[in-house]
């Protein structure tokens, strides 16, 4: 590996949006150190259309899982703002313009007007997995128009900010499944160190417009039924979906420096690998998320011992949990003082499972955790799962408000998730303040 590819990335700025009422990195800091929990009902009228489809569409509407994480309004949009008319708004994607607000957010927090990167090699990189809005535009055959097809585009919702911004570099929808935003966050790192772009936005998002995925995760095993994740505990029962989304702006750090951009968080490494054959493609493998770490840690350059706290992606399964947190064993927690075991947790009790944008939004909490020099709750933790060995793992669970990694000498975290990990530390300077 060069030392290019080496080339630290700093995060400069961040936007998000999750259920309850969540709509800044402020707000959902404060929400997380309280140990919130937006998990309610489905929206009143979400899911009418398909129940009205005939007898069988509404016994099946009527028998999915319908609570979980789910933002207040996904049709409010300000569509004059950017310039787009009001049909043309109406036939897109939700999450296209989730991810459009969220991006000029994020770049108004790193202290950039979205306008003055118009003509530069910018690059977009955003975690999509579900096209719940789009396919059914697609279905209603008689009333297909020309905005139809880019309206309910996978490729749009990274498009249409480059589009609208003129942004010149990289631009692209990511689908890993429920790595899709770290991913999208490793190919952003990937094309700054390879000097593709000067500032990359890397993104995640998700919302629920259909209950066909809901009705195909509930016939797998996957959902709990109350909506809730229980993350690491006995009583985990499946995850609870969750809608949102979120969006980080990079640079290398030197750039960032030179700039005197305000750097919140530094990305040292990161990886991406698949777990092979299993017992089932939806089936985790411990081994190759072992392996996968390692990875990360080797590109990053960084002894896995020195960290202090992995955001785990910690989906509340009965199979997934034992072997992520025997992964993290063998990688983090071999060899470490029992006094000092590796803090885990995860975020999805608090906002649900964003799938495609779950990794980013357990990316801004551990930033928020770095920068407050703290690590919040991990809900729904009240007796250990015993299929994990407590006692001899290295691993322990963060219960309550808690000093963070950025206390110790490294200020070390990471984010891991099956098929990506990263590693990063804390870092802050005075710099540009945000411009709104």
């Amino acid at each position: 590996m060069s030392p290019r590819d080496r080339e630290p990335i700093a995060i400069i700025g961040m936007a998000c949006r999750f259920a309850g009422g969540l709509d800044s990195p402020d707000g959902f800091w404060d929400f997380l150190r309280a140990g919130g929990d937006s998990i309610g009902e489905l929206p009143e009228g979400r899911w009418d259309w398909y129940a009205s489809q005939g007898r069988e569409h509404a016994a099946a509407v009527r028998d999915v899982t319908k609570r979980g994480a789910f933002l207040d309004d996904v049709r409010g949009f300000d569509a004059d703002f950017f310039g787009i008319t009001p049909r043309e708004a109406a036939l897109m994607d939700p999450q296209q313009r989730i991810v459009l607000e969220l991006s000029w957010e994020a770049l108004e927090h790193a202290g950039i007007r979205p306008p003055d990167l118009g003509g530069t090699d910018a690059g977009v990189f955003v975690g999509v997995g579900s096209d719940d809005y789009g396919r059914r535009l697609l279905e209603d055959l008689p009333r297909i128009e020309a905005w139809t097809g880019v309206g309910g585009a996978y490729c749009a919702v990274a498009n249409r900010v480059s589009y609208l911004l003129d942004l010149r570099g990289p631009s692209m929808a990511v689908d890993t499944a429920c790595s899709s935003s770290l991913v999208a966050i490793h190919l952003a790192v990937r094309a700054l160190q390879a000097g593709e772009c000067p500032v990359a936005l890397a993104g995640g998002v998700l919302v629920m417009a259909a209950p066909g995925l809901s009705l195909v995760l509930d016939a797998a095993g996957a959902t709990s039924p109350d909506g809730r994740s229980k993350s690491f505990d006995a009583d985990a029962d499946g995850y609870g979906r969750g809608e949102g989304g979120g969006v980080i702006v990079l640079k290398r750090l030197a750039d960032a420096r030179r700039d005197g951009d305000r750097v919140l968080a530094v990305l040292r490494g990161s990886a991406v690998h698949q777990d092979g054959k299993t017992n089932g493609i939806m089936a985790p493998n411990g081994d190759a998320q072992a392996h996968l770490m390692r990875r990360a840690y080797e590109a990053a350059g960084v002894d896995p011992a020195t960290v202090g706290y992995v955001e785990a992606h910690g989906t509340g399964t009965r199979v997934g949990d034992p072997l992520e947190a025997q992964a993290m064993s063998e990688v983090f927690g071999r060899g470490r003082d029992p006094e000092r075991p590796l803090l885990i947790g995860s975020v999805k009790p608090n906002v649900g499972h964003l799938e495609a944008g779950a990794g980013m939004a357990g990316v801004i909490k551990t930033v928020l955790a770095l920068g407050h020099r703290e690590i919040p709750p991990n809900l729904n933790f009240t007796t250990p799962n015993p299929a994990i060995p407590w006692d001899t793992a290295g691993l322990r669970v963060v219960t309550k408000p808690t000093p963070g990694p950025a206390r110790t000498a490294a200020g070390r975290a990471a984010r891991a998730s099956p098929g990506t990990a990263t590693a990063g530390r804390s870092r802050t300077s005075s710099s540009k303040r945000p411009s709104g």
